[in-house]
């Protein structure tokens, strides 16, 4: 194998999650990568063949096949393939064959594992790969087309015609709605279908007018699909018979929609993975917000799919990351490298990797001590660039000004150290709330050593201090589960929100507060609440069967906060926090008392305590 090049290394860590690599990783792989050219036609794996190694798509489509030779799915650049037979038994799961010229990339196995297993992000990137037989699996990826229904994916607002219609008519009603098929129904009976494939091979083809009528042009009687069938069946359905276009009927005959194959495509196009590498290689904020209107249906599909809450969160807020290291690059671009060394940071919900539908920023920016005043507009026009990025794309600015553009948040290191020791040392209301939120730092991009100090000093500064540390427990303490005094579910009472629940403040956020508890009186260094409750069980800083049932309480409040959002969004509505109880059944509601009740008995443990 040739000696590796560094453009070649250059062009692996632009894709997620090789972006991780520490300066030895990357020297690492040495001339272990391998890069190939295919044709259309050629095979890259077969099913059940041994995988050299993991496959990275530059460029390129890919098509794989099932074992009935049937197309399931597509490939693209920035995909990576292979990985989960890697992680099963090291053979291929499926058959990848080139449909379009492809340049690939093959990270040899034994450094596919040598990574997974040495660079924690990638490990923790490629742990949700792994197989499973769940629907349930936290692998973002596997919420694909075998897991997600049609009633998830097909269009409900159907456009008819009848028999009679003109071409010209139906042709006109396309045009206005930008579709490509139109169902052709008498009364509530189906009759056929009329696709453009029809309007251009049967009437424009053979030089025919547009007074035909529908009927002497559409496909009769066509073959339906259950809502509650599941993607791929569509897939499979239309790729055997040759079709674009499956109208959607119910038990009893029914028509309730239509599904084509660019809703096919459109799911497998709103993942993460394709979205990330979309937005590595966007120039600028506006082409990275374009790629983000796709974000909820990556919500909507991941909630349709069952993957857990906590991998729903950890894919947008990945997504969230990515667009920061691309901000700060391209910021870079323009402004020239930065004079001295800096690492960016999130904190709050990002910074816990637990971003959901509804999410603001909190950023900071910790800078070498060499920093002059001389440094600062360049700092400052950094931080500009990178917060009004992000507020592009979705992510808008802290209510609170919690962000690196805020000169308060945009200071040397040793300024940092002085917070901290301050915040530590008089822990007054303010400086609860601000302990609370920068305890969830987490290094995004730079040097990352900056933090690394600044952390473990100010944890160990931080545990030693019991005032503190009851005065972090009380602050814990405010944010309360919204239960009424007999124990049953109390609502807003009044406002916008009247008669609603609001799953962050009230749900989430009293659980956010216990970890961080929980991780400062255990020295967990872990950020993610879930991460942080189960460590904190492990140790014994609460019980065992305490660490469990506050997991699933959380669990079960973050699932409905999500699938809440998840309606909205179906529904064409702007998603919120604030969830209508009369909306679940007699069930849902007390299993979502009972959470919040869980909630309450552990922080009257917590403030009984101390």
């Amino acid at each position: 194998m040739p000696e590796l090049t560094a453009p070649l290394l250059d062009r692996l860590v632009k894709v997620p999650p090789f972006n991780h690599l520490s300066t030895s990783d990357y020297a690492d792989l040495g001339t272990c990568l391998e890069h190939i050219h295919a044709e259309p036609g050629d095979v890259v794996f077969h099913e059940g063949a041994a995988l050299p190694g993991l496959f990275i798509v530059e460029h390129g489509t890919i098509d794989i096949f099932s074992a009935q030779d049937n197309v399931v799915s597509h490939r693209g650049p920035g995909d990576i393939m292979g990985e989960r037979g890697l992680l099963r038994d090291g053979l291929a799961m499926l058959t990848a064959k080139v449909s379009e010229p492809a340049d690939l990339l093959i990270l040899p196995a034994d450094q596919f594992f040598h990574l997974t297993r040495n660079v924690p992000e990638i490990g923790a990137w490629f742990e949700r790969a792994t197989p499973s037989t769940s629907t349930t699996d936290e692998s973002p990826y596997a919420a694909g087309l075998m897991a997600i229904q049609v009633a998830d994916l097909m269009a409900k607002d159907l456009l008819t015609c009848s028999a009679t219609a003109s071409v010209r008519d139906v042709a006109e009603i396309m045009r206005a709605h930008r579709v490509s098929s139109v169902l052709v129904m008498q009364d509530t009976a189906l009759q056929g279908i009329v696709t453009v494939h029809d309007l251009v091979n049967k009437v424009l083809a053979e030089g025919l007018g547009g007074d035909m009528i529908v009927g002497d042009v559409m496909t009769a009687n066509p073959i339906t699909i259950g809502p509650e069938e599941v993607g791929l069946d569509a897939m499979l359905i239309m790729g055997e018979r040759r079709i674009s276009h499956l109208p959607v009927a119910d038990d009893a005959g029914r028509i309730v929609g239509m599904i084509g194959r660019t809703d096919l495509f459109r799911q497998q196009s709103a993942t993460a993975s394709h979205m990330a590498s979309e937005i590595v290689s966007a120039e600028t904020a506006g082409e990275m917000a374009r790629v983000m209107r796709r974000l909820p249906d990556l919500l909507t599909h991941l909630t349709a799919a069952g993957t857990r809450p906590a991998a729903i969160c950890r894919r947008i807020t990945d997504l969230t990351d990515v667009i920061t290291r691309r901000l700060l690059v391209l910021a870079e671009a323009q402004l020239g490298p930065a004079p001295v060394p800096y690492v960016w940071a999130a904190c709050g919900s990002q910074g816990r990797r637990e971003q959901t539908g509804v999410s603001d920023q909190d950023n900071c920016l910790i800078i070498d001590d060499q920093m002059t005043q001389a440094h600062e507009p360049y700092f400052k026009k950094l931080a500009d660039f990178v917060c009004d990025g992000l507020n592009e794309t979705g992510f808008v600015y802290c209510p609170g000004e919690m962000m690196a553009s805020n000169p308060r948040w945009r200071q040397p290191a040793k300024v940092w150290r002085k917070y901290f020791a301050d915040w530590v040392s008089e822990p007054d209301e303010e400086a609860q709330m601000l302990a609370s939120v920068m305890f969830d730092l987490r290094p995004i991009s730079g040097e990352t050593s900056l933090f690394d100090t600044l952390q473990s000093k100010t944890l160990k500064m931080a545990k030693e201090n019991s005032i503190f540390v009851r005065h972090m427990i009380g602050n814990s303490l405010k944010h309360t589960p919204p239960l009424s005094f007999f124990g049953g579910l109390s609502l807003i009472r009044s406002g916008e929100h009247k008669n609603r629940v609001d799953l962050k403040l009230a749900g989430v956020v009293p659980i956010v507060d216990l970890g961080r508890v929980y991780a400062l009186k255990g020295a967990i260094s872990a950020l993610n609440t879930r991460e942080r409750i189960k460590i904190a069980g492990e140790k014994g800083v609460l019980s065992a069967v305490g660490a469990r049932d506050l997991l699933d309480a959380y669990d079960l409040i973050a699932e409905t906060r999500l699938r809440h959002q998840a309606l909205q969004i179906q529904a064409g509505k702007a998603p919120d926090n604030f969830f209508d109880p009369t909306q679940g059944s007699e069930l849902e509601r007390n299993h979502l008392r009972d959470a919040f009740m869980v909630v309450k008995t552990m922080q009257s443990a917590l403030g009984s305590l101390f």
